[in-house]
């Protein structure tokens, strides 16, 4: 959620802010951040919409590391080539 809305512009630290608060309200009424409807997260945020709950699954999560050494998939996939390749050129 933090990455998220730093991509939306929000300020790094203001972004922190409000995952904490909208982590406390869940774990006050006893929701993931992704149970947490859209009314609910924008409570927190106006820059909150719609697509934020493409990124509060596992798989957006992941998948939304899409740079050199990140998480998602293909970047996965190019360090274990890169790897393999290093190993057999040894």
């Amino acid at each position: 959620l933090a990455d998220y809305l730093v991509r939306k512009g929000v300020a790094f630290r203001d972004a922190h802010e409000v995952v904490g608060l909208s982590v406390a309200y869940g774990i006050k009424h006893k929701k993931d951040l992704s149970e947490l409807s859209l009314e609910e997260l924008q409570s927190f945020s106006d820059q909150i919409s719609g697509d934020v709950f493409e990124v509060l699954t596992l798989e957006g999560s992941v998948a939304a590391r899409d740079h050199l050494g990140g998480t998602a998939p293909n970047q996965v996939r190019a360090a274990i080539r890169y790897a393999r390749s290093q190993r057999e050129a040894d």
